[in-house]
């Protein structure tokens, strides 16, 4: 059975829809069972064609209130500074200040996506060659790393104290491509997450990080002399968060594949690792029945897809369909996920289906 310590997942993770409503003060609360007051917030409008949208406290923390620093997966452009509008992170939920269109357009629909650190709270690392800042969550697993380059081959400590699962790293001052470890790709291989580019020799100095730090090559995209960068360090925590892969059968029915969990998902977010396939993204709050879980790609700016191509299922995700894109047959697809519920809490107590 998957006991998970952490009763109430919707403390360290919700996903959250709302309406546009293009005007100076829209605040939209989350709807867990947990209040929640996020640390990072990834966005993207439903309705329209539009950017994907990351802030968090760790470079939030570094401008005036009001201001946030944002970054798009769809893209590999450098980061902006908000002008003219904030995304204010509120005691439980998010609060926007402006009719910024790709996050708060009048009549259109969005979802925000939401995990919480240590509400901003940073500390100094120097394990590493590199001093990074360090946000930390180690009982969730998740943690939030800046650091500067020094454009030599080097290492940044990322606090979690094991080994990560998955690593992302975004060169924040210049344009230069997403990139994404996780521990089902051939060793110090890479994804990129603005692309859909099959994985490829890594920038990590030909090493897997451990349970201390980060390694990084020279090279711009994740260690440019001078540049700045983020990090996102995520370690699966039973019943909570799963980090894994599969196989595709090309089939359906009883041979397509069904991904065990151990935990209901309240999110997920997969690819295909050996051939050049999409990044796509599925949650619980924007349908919300098995049937109807449409999909968005993290590498691009369309609209919500009505097709649904799986199930989700109070341990795990199952696929139902032959695309090449989920279930390519003899393909290897790496994933993230996150619970709505633990599949059996630390009570003994059983989720159930939806």
């Amino acid at each position: 059975m998957a006991y998970s310590d952490i009763k109430d997942p919707s403390a360290y993770f919700q996903a959250l829809t709302y309406t546009g409503n293009g005007t100076t003060t829209n605040n939209v609360t989350n709807t867990g069972n947990s209040n929640l007051q996020p640390d990072w917030v990834w966005i993207k409008q439903r309705s329209a064609t539009q950017d994907h949208v990351f802030t968090d406290s760790n470079r939030d923390g570094e401008v005036a209130s009001g201001t946030n620093l944002v970054l798009t997966s769809n893209t590999s452009e450098a980061e902006a500074s908000s002008t003219g509008f904030g995304i204010n992170y509120a005691t439980n939920g998010i609060n926007f200040d402006a009719a910024w269109a790709k996050v708060n357009a009048s009549g259109q629909t969005y979802v925000a996506w939401q995990w919480k650190v240590n509400g901003g709270t940073t500390s100094s690392n120097t394990d590493g060659t590199i001093t990074s800042t360090v946000q930390a969550n180690t009982d969730a697993g998740f943690n939030i790393v800046t650091y500067t380059g020094n454009g030599s081959n080097s290492n940044f400590a990322h606090g979690m104290g094991e080994q990560p699962d998955m690593v992302i790293v975004k060169n924040r001052d210049s344009a230069a491509n997403w990139c994404v470890w996780h521990k089902d790709l051939t060793s110090s291989y890479y994804l990129q997450l603005d692309t859909t580019s099959s994985q490829q020799t890594g920038p990590w100095d030909g090493l897997d990080p451990n349970s201390g730090v980060v390694f990084v090559y020279s090279g711009g995209l994740v260690n440019a002399s001078g540049s700045d960068y983020v990090a996102y360090i995520f370690k699966g925590k039973q019943g909570y968060s799963k980090f894994g892969k599969y196989f595709g059968s090309g089939g359906t029915g009883i041979t397509a594949p069904f991904i065990y969990t151990g935990f209901k998902p309240a999110f997920i977010l997969h690819k295909c690792s050996t051939s050049g396939r999409a990044w796509y993204l599925y949650d619980t709050k924007r349908l919300g029945y098995n049937g109807g879980n449409g999909y968005l790609q993290a590498q691009d700016t369309d609209a919500e897809s009505s097709n649904s191509v799986l199930d989700i299922t109070s341990n795990g995700f199952k696929l139902r369909t032959t695309s090449t894109q989920m279930n390519q047959s003899g393909a290897t697809f790496i994933y993230m996920a996150f619970a709505e519920n633990p599949f059996v809490t630390s009570t003994g107590i059983p989720t159930t289906a939806r």
